[in-house]
């Protein structure tokens, strides 16, 4: 198998930040450590919720595409942005952590001798923190370009897999964290950016993913694929919703007894896009979240 030719590419370090220039495209992930008490205080200055436990607030990757100006960037903030705010209703894919509804009976049961739990209001949010956000075209975006349906009999609007999976060289590699959760010991919840520059294209996997013990498990992925050898331009953005309840995922263990794999983000991406699609991207888990099933976007730029 032949290599393909490495192009002229630039890249720059500081502590924090990477970036890559390549072809037309400027490239930078910026990764630091957890938010500061003053980092967390601002962005909750602007967020109808508690924060994640363990948040990244400046955290970023942006692409821009200099010949037309268009910027696209994944950011903590539009991420958190992106999460149920208020009273969750039909599609928000509401979950109840599996004890929910027992330890409720057994406070109100007339029979019960325990006292009722005092209680205060707060605002209501996803607790889960559940997110479709499939990054955001930047405000200082200089090109009008937006994305349209793909067309299914057009082979530029699908992400070739066969090309991914070649050993070619990595030109450029960054995982950026956003948040992350552990849902009141209840499970976790989190986000995470990864990208990689090739040769022939670049590639950017944002991944959610939500284990919420004895209930369910969801993954929600966006993927971003550009070919360098494209006439016009263009990016691919595929986005794809799962969920299983959390038994028909354990009962997938490679061994009974390790249940490592069940905090692994990668396993449970493979295992939920395994499962029938009837399962995994129909039914559910029962929770009817609107974010199920697949969706290809495109976008090209002038």
């Amino acid at each position: 198998m032949s290599v393909p030719a490495i192009p002229q590419h630039k890249l720059f370090e500081s502590p924090n930040c990477r970036t890559i220039e390549v072809n037309d495209w400027v490239i930078t992930a910026t990764t630091n450590p957890i938010a500061s008490a003053a980092d967390c205080d601002a962005l909750q200055a602007t967020l109808s919720m508690p924060l994640p436990e363990m948040t990244f607030s400046r955290n970023s990757l942006e692409l821009e595409h200099r010949p037309s100006g268009w910027k696209y960037s994944f950011s903590t903030k539009d991420a958190l942005k992106a999460v149920k705010a208020g009273e969750l209703g039909e599609g928000d894919g509401g979950v109840k952590v599996n004890y929910a509804d027992a330890w409720l009976k057994s406070r109100t049961d007339p029979s019960s001798q325990l006292p009722l739990p005092e209680v205060s209001l707060t605002k209501p949010y996803d607790w889960t923190y559940t997110t479709t956000y499939p990054g955001h075209t930047s405000p200082d975006s200089g090109s009008s370009a937006s994305w349209n349906d793909a067309d299914p009999e057009d082979n530029s609007h699908s992400i070739p897999i066969s090309e991914l999976m070649r050993p070619d060289p990595i030109l450029f590699y960054a995982e950026i964290p956003l948040f992350e959760d552990e849902l009141h010991d209840n499970g976790s919840s989190n986000l995470l950016v990864r990208i990689r520059v090739m040769p022939t294209c670049i590639f950017i996997l944002c991944r959610f993913t939500l284990r919420v013990d004895n209930v369910l498990f969801r993954t929600y992925d966006t993927r971003l694929y550009h070919s360098f050898s494209s006439a016009l331009p263009t990016l691919v953005r595929e986005s794809s919703g799962w969920e299983a309840p959390y038994d028909r995922v354990k009962r997938l263990l490679p061994k009974r007894n390790d249940l490592t794999p069940l905090t692994d983000p990668m396993w449970i991406a493979k295992v939920l896009s395994e499962l029938p699609l009837e399962v995994s991207q129909g039914i559910g888990a029962g929770t009817k979240w609107r974010g199920l099933g697949t969706h290809v976007d495109v976008i090209r730029l002038a």
